[in-house]
């Protein structure tokens, strides 16, 4: 295996049946919701998390069939989190794509999105375990957390590296972490286990939003599907910019804290040649190295399988992505 599609067909007919199960509880009498669902699952994602969950039940020897409903309910949660998101940010493209908001409005996606969430809520009681919806439940509230701490530290220049990582744990990392720790509560592994890939996910959903973060400024909008220099328009202080910020002084350091008590990126290109000039990406890819590396560490108690060896290829794949 070297490639993501090489994993994919690991377990393709796990993700042919959850895309079922998606299919089929996407379904309403109301037609805009099916419009507008079937739109966002269509929209090209890598479906990342239903992958995790999908790999780690198999990595633990699971011979049931709920992981392919919770794996859809992982992805119809993160569905929504992107629709509210796009929202909030006031996002226009996403994977290329137009986003819901600016196809149908806000009110619209607002109420779309909180549909999804309950759809996921709904689907998850059937699988009768209280751990599960612990879980699940555990997981959507510190999204939402994350959201409004990431909302709060808008145009804020001053943002520390505890401050960021706090952020990228709760708006992107826990739902990794519940996806794989889910696929140990269905195996019912040992509590040791359960926690080994609760902490795969977490590490590897830090490495992942890390590069995300790398990536805003340094691929370019046909490859990463949306602007590039999004998050300083929106204001958003990632680790690029922190790390910049404390090695820069004078008139350098101003602009870039113009730019994000501004929400400016009208100065992409000097702002690029100055965190190129700190190394400002050479250490944020650095951080998700560590992040991804720690990931795999996590793993070494797992017993060997084709489906350990995807799950820490994937921790080379995160680090390699274009977009």
């Amino acid at each position: 295996m070297k490639t993501l599609q090489d994993i994919q067909k690991l377990v393709q007919n796990d993700i042919n049946k959850t895309d079922q199960v998606l299919i089929a509880h996407l379904s309403s009498d109301v037609e805009l919701i099916n419009q507008m669902s079937g739109y966002i699952i269509n929209a090209g994602g890598k479906r990342l998390r239903p992958l995790l969950l999908l790999l780690c039940a198999r990595a633990t020897y699971y011979q049931g069939e709920h992981h392919y409903l919770m794996a859809a309910v992982i992805e119809l949660i993160h569905t929504a989190t992107l629709l509210h998101d796009d929202i909030v940010d006031e996002s226009h493209s996403r994977r290329g794509k137009k986003t819901a908001n600016d196809i149908w409005g806000n009110a619209a996606s607002v109420l779309v999105g909180d549909f999804l969430y309950s759809r996921a809520f709904e689907m998850m009681v059937t699988s009768k375990s209280m751990r599960i919806m612990q879980i699940l439940s555990k997981a959507t509230n510190e999204i939402a957390q994350g959201e409004v701490l990431q909302l709060l530290n808008c145009q804020n220049s001053a943002i520390s590296e505890a401050q960021y990582y706090q952020i990228i744990k709760r708006k992107t990392a826990v739902l990794f972490q519940a996806a794989t720790q889910i696929a140990g509560v269905l195996s019912g592994v040992e509590k040791t286990q359960e926690h080994v890939l609760k902490d795969y996910g977490l590490h590897l959903g830090n490495a992942f939003q890390i590069i995300d973060d790398v990536l805003d400024y340094q691929s370019d909008a046909h490859t990463l599907g949306k602007e590039v220099g999004d998050d300083l328009s929106e204001g958003k202080t990632t680790l690029p910019m922190i790390y910049a910020l404390k090695n820069t002084t004078g008139k350098d350091k101003k602009l870039l804290q113009n730019s994000i008590q501004n929400a400016d990126n009208s100065k992409i290109d000097k702002v690029l040649d100055i965190l190129q000039s700190v190394n400002a990406f050479a250490y944020t890819r650095k951080q998700a190295q560590k992040s991804a590396d720690l990931a795999k560490q996590s793993l070494d108690s797992l017993q060997n399988s084709k489906y350990k060896d995807a799950l820490i290829l994937l921790c080379d794949l995160s680090l390699q992505r274009k977009s």
